[in-house]
């Protein structure tokens, strides 16, 4: 168990995409664990290896202590509806700012448990859009992308004077 250092905006390793997780064994398990106990320090409620810099395809995912924890090797979205909704994104990599983000409301995702075992979830509302954010980071999409030109410098700008106010 332990607490890594989580990889800050705009370090070009957040835009990577994420290799496959093809050995299923103690390693794996410890990341999950690495992560898990990473997000719960950030404080957040989605964090991936390569937040860690660990460019593997592994998200965890801690919406709240009723649904407890669920780590998913190498998910992979299998169909989105065609309904949209609007939900507050942001990432433990880049902290203390959020925007909004249109997202399908739906998703079907593929995934392996830390096991190897294949699974097929269906998720709406928050899952639905935490499924999706955290996949755009697997794929090297960062949440600002998904914001037009002027959100996603506004979004910048205040986490750049957050930075700054906790520097100096």
């Amino acid at each position: 168990m332990a607490v890594r250092q989580i990889i800050t905006f705009p370090d070009a390793r957040l835009r990577s995409v994420a290799t496959p997780a093809t050995v299923f064994d103690e390693a794996l398990e410890q990341l999950v664990t690495d992560l898990l106990d990473t997000l719960r320090a950030a404080p957040g409620i989605g964090i991936t290896a390569p937040h860690i810099g660990v460019p593997q395809r592994v998200v965890v995912l801690e919406l709240s202590a009723e649904d407890g924890v669920r780590a998913y090797i190498n998910p992979q979205i299998v169909w989105a509806s065609a309904e949209l909704i609007r939900h507050p994104e942001g990432s433990v990599s880049m902290p203390g700012v959020s925007e909004e983000v249109e997202r399908p409301a739906r998703v079907r995702v593929r995934y392996q448990d830390p096991s190897g075992a294949e699974h097929v979830e269906e998720a709406e509302g928050l899952r639905a859009v935490c499924h999706q954010h955290e996949i755009d980071q697997l794929d090297g999409v960062f949440w600002t992308q998904r914001l037009s030109r002027l959100k996603r410098e506004r979004v910048i700008k205040r986490y750049e004077k957050a930075r700054g106010a906790t520097r100096g």
